[in-house]
This record gives structure tokens, sequence and C-alpha cells, in this order.
């Protein structure tokens, strides 16, 4: 090998040699600083300030800050006004409802600190939803007592007040029982029954609202959604699919392996209920119209709580793709 040979080959050594240690650099330092933000992250959720009632305070301050800033500028003598005030409680309530339904979810799918941190708050953030939705119910009582013909001519609902009221009666039970002296006059599956079946019934309440809003109503009456309907909708959306992502690792934790036909076919049928869950606007007209030429369900649908449980249905496609790809073997 001559001297050319060899110095060419020094030269490309100690290049690769010296990419090689400055990409090791720089994978270490990015690991350091990961670890130096986690540890961070750990103390700051230990913090006594955003745990426990400190929390429910640093959340329910600013909403009412809000609510009462708002009621000083609006024009409370309006039943357009009140009607405004309802609107903005909803929207500061519902990010709260979704955030307690994932809780427990986020914890089995992404176990970390923060997930922990989150359940282990879950009942202060419910409480702070509890208090949002008590604006709320403030300004419904006003804007029926104050503005009775406007609220039976332009927004009275007999299902949507049968809806209202049962989630109402939900909430107030649920918050009775997140103390020693409710939860006490209850056996521990009476307790979770309640709790499971309110946080779903509350969680379907407020994300169908959205449903309607991007799918039904622009259909119907031609309405335009705003971003926040989008932002609300595929929030409420993710919150259930980690519940659906929950309970398949469960399943699938459970022992047993799954079927390769099944899993392929559980992938496809998800994706299919994802896609139906994209496009309502698409395929819902023709279903309504399939359901309510049913005369039972056309008879039931006024006084009926989400009757037909339309914009479900995609769901339902997706627990089935969940099951199949979670199914073991036999």
């Amino acid at each position: 090998m001559d001297r050319l040979t060899l110095a060419t080959s020094y030269r490309h050594f100690s290049y690769r040699a010296d990419r090689d240690g400055r990409w090791l650099y720089w994978q270490c330092l990015l690991w350091a600083s990961s670890e130096r933000l986690s540890e961070r992250m750990h103390e700051l959720l230990k913090s006594k300030r955003i745990n426990g009632w400190n929390l429910f305070w640093l959340i329910t301050v600013p909403i009412s800050l809000v609510m009462v800033l708002a009621m000083l500028r609006a024009d409370l003598a309006s039943a357009e006004g009140v009607s405004s005030l309802i609107q903005l409680s909803v929207r500061c309530a519902v990010p709260l409802v979704f955030v307690t339904f994932a809780a427990s979810s986020l914890q089995v799918v992404f176990p970390g600190s923060f997930s922990r941190w989150l359940l282990r708050n879950r009942k202060f953030v419910g409480l702070c939803f509890a208090a949002a939705m008590a604006w709320q119910a403030l300004f419904i009582v006003w804007l029926t007592s104050i503005h009775t013909d406007y609220y039976v001519n332009e927004v009275y609902v007999l299902s949507d007040a049968v809806e209202g009221l049962i989630g109402y009666a939900f909430l107030i039970a649920m918050v009775l029982t997140s103390f020693k002296f409710g939860r006490s006059r209850l056996s521990p599956r009476q307790w979770q029954l309640l709790h499971k079946g309110g946080i779903y019934w509350l969680w379907y309440y407020a994300w169908s609202v959205y449903w309607f809003n991007l799918f039904y109503y622009p259909v119907e009456y031609a309405t335009s959604p705003v971003l926040l309907d989008y932002v609300y909708y595929w929030g409420g959306f993710l919150a259930w699919g980690l519940r659906l992502a929950a309970w398949s690792k469960k399943r699938s934790s459970a022992g047993g392996t799954t079927n390769v036909l099944s899993r392929v076919v559980g992938v496809a049928v998800l994706l299919v209920g994802i896609t139906a869950s994209s496009l309502g606007s698409a395929w819902s007209p023709q279903v309504y119209e399939f359901m309510y030429g049913i005369k039972v369900i056309a008879f039931i649908e006024p006084f009926m709580p989400y009757s037909p449980m339309v914009p479900f249905y995609p769901m339902l496609i997706m627990m089935l793709g969940a099951f199949l790809m979670a199914k073991p073997k036999g």
C-alpha cells in the first residue's frame, strides 16, 4: 500500500471516528437533557400547588372570573345574551369532562408521571367540571324563568331536556359520592356503577353536541362549524379512543395469542370506524332516514334520550375491530 493510499485511509477513518463521536456526544446530551426534564417534571407534578384542592381552585377560579367578566359584558336583559353565557359555560366545562373521562385509560396506555398525576387528581378535575356546569345551571334557570317564551319557542326540545336533567342528576350524585359522607352510603359495586355510568353519560352528552355541529346541522340547516367544534369533537373522540385502547391492552395482556387473520380483519374494521367517524355527513342522513322509517323509533325519539344514537355507530364498528384485534386463539 503506497503512502497516498495510507493517508487517504487515515483521513477516512478519522472522519468516521469524528462523526461517530459527535453523534454519540449529541445522543448522550439529549439523553441527559431528557432525564433532567423528566426529573423536573416529576418534581413539579408532586408540588402541592397543582394537586388536590389547590388544583381545583387553580382551575375553577379563572373559569369563574371568565364567567363574571362575560356577565358584565353580556346583555342580560335579552334571551340571546343569556344563551351566549350558557354556551360559554359549556365551552369551559367540556374539556374537563373529557380529561376526567380519559384519566384512568391514559395511565393504562401511557403509564408515566403525568398520567399518574392526572389519575391522582381525577376527582378534583371532575369537581372543576361540576363547578363549571353550575354556571350553566344558573344561566339555564335564568333563561327559563326570565325568558320563558324564548326558551319554549326557540330552545326547548323534550329529548334534550330529558338528557340534560339525567346528566345533572348523575353529576350531583357523583359529586356527593366523591366525598366520604356520600361514598359510605354506597357499596363499592354501587359506587363504581354510578361513576362509570355517569361519566359515560356526561361524556356522550358533551361529545354528541359537537358531532351534530359538524355533521348534522350543516346538512339540515346549512350552518357552518367553527374551529372549536372540530377541536372538541376530536378531543372527545380521542378520550373515548383511549378508553378503547386501554380495554384492548388489558385484554391482550390477559394471556393467549391473537389469530393473525382476526388481527388483520380487526385493523380493517377499526379503520372503517375511524373513517366513518370522520365523514359523518356522508352517511348519517341515510341512516337517519332509515331509522326514522321504523315506527317504534320514530315514536320514542322525541322523548327518548340519545335516540337513535347515530353518532355512536362508528364507535360500535371500532369496538368490533378492537375486539377482533385482541381476540385470543381458540
